[in-house]
């Protein structure tokens, strides 16, 4: 597997972790417009945190939800997924940063590395999909109260965070699996392995020369030397 696709899948997940972070304070996860003359038209958005007013020119109101308890189930479960998904997003950078092939953090060693990007891949995929189901969730109580005819509240619109956290979800689920792939890394792919091959097999190449060289050739140079004095060549 080529470092450049797991150096890819660690970016895309780290950005995809940065989108979700901007996705939980967002004001507009869900929206509805009260139409009436220029004065009392006014714009209600809310996320799971507090709900906002305001008008047509320009003046708005926030309050935060008095009770936790008092709220929904859903919004309850949705604020529990979405702050969830970004702690094994935080959690999964963090074991992506030790185990990238490209980086020299701890000393770790080659194979160690494809275990910590596979558990930092298969953290940042658990992220993606706790940050998908709360915001689909999310996104189904506003379209079920949307169409039913006999709600008596407020109805609803998609707001801009919920497609923004969509698509986070789905960047840090692609990211976790370009991780992931680490883990069916083959033997050919290590580049420890690959350097180490060719000193082995010039070791033994030249193991298997010498002990294929007959014995006696030094020891039959030397004495036919012997046999000639040393005025020989003068």
């Amino acid at each position: 597997m080529s470092v450049a696709v797991e150096t890819f899948g660690f970016f895309i997940a780290a950005l995809g972790l940065l989108m979700l972070g901007v996705t939980l304070p967002n004001s507009y996860w869900r929206v509805s417009t009260v139409h009436g003359n220029v004065i009392t038209t006014s714009t209600i958005f809310e996320n799971l945190w507090h709900s906002c007013a305001t008008d047509s020119l320009g003046v708005y109101n926030c309050w935060e939800f008095p009770s936790m308890l008092a709220l929904s189930g859903y919004i309850q479960a949705c604020r529990a997924l979405m702050i969830t998904a970004i702690l094994l997003g935080f959690l999964g950078l963090f074991l992506g940063t030790v185990g990238l092939r490209c980086t020299n953090l701890g000393g770790v060693v080659l194979s160690r590395k494809a275990k910590l990007a596979a558990t930092a891949g298969a953290l940042h995929i658990l992220a993606g999909c706790c940050g998908m189901v709360a915001i689909t969730w999310y996104a189904f109580n506003i379209t079920k109260d949307f169409f039913d005819p006999l709600y008596p509240g407020t109805k609803y619109e998609l707001g801009p965070a919920l497609y923004l956290g969509w698509s986070a979800s789905l960047l840090a689920i692609l990211g976790g699996v370009c991780l992931c792939s680490t883990c069916f890394c083959g033997p050919d792919d290590d580049p420890a392995t690959s350097t180490s091959l060719p000193y082995k097999a010039s070791a033994l190449r030249s193991a298997g020369l010498a002990t294929r060289l007959p014995p006696a050739a030094s020891d039959e140079a030397d004495s036919s030397f012997g046999k000639y004095g040393k005025n020989a060549y003068v």
